[in-house]
């Protein structure tokens, strides 16, 4: 299953980059592949994710990981401002 996230970023683009880049092998835990990210040309507080999963499942076990949990925090993620959308091939 493919998904784009979109969340808001609170600590700016620079920072959660680097803790998002640093995680790869929390997401290849749960079989998480990250299709592309990045933001607006004209707004560095959303970012997108397109990332490709196995199941519904898995991603919901990624999302209660405390550790994902915690580098999402670092990274400045609002975790009230994500909006996920499920793609159809």
């Amino acid at each position: 299953m493919k998904m784009i996230m979109n969340v808001e970023i609170t600590q700016g683009y620079a920072k959660w980059v680097e803790l998002f880049r640093s995680s790869d092998d929390v997401r290849a835990k749960y079989g998480i592949t990250v299709l592309a990210y990045g933001h607006d040309k004209d707004d560095e507080s959303r970012i997108y994710q397109v990332l490709e999963i196995e199941s519904m499942e898995r991603m919901q076990e990624a999302m209660a990981d405390p550790e994902l949990q915690r580098i999402r925090t670092e990274a400045g993620v609002n975790l009230d401002s994500q909006q996920v959308v499920f793609l159809v091939e």
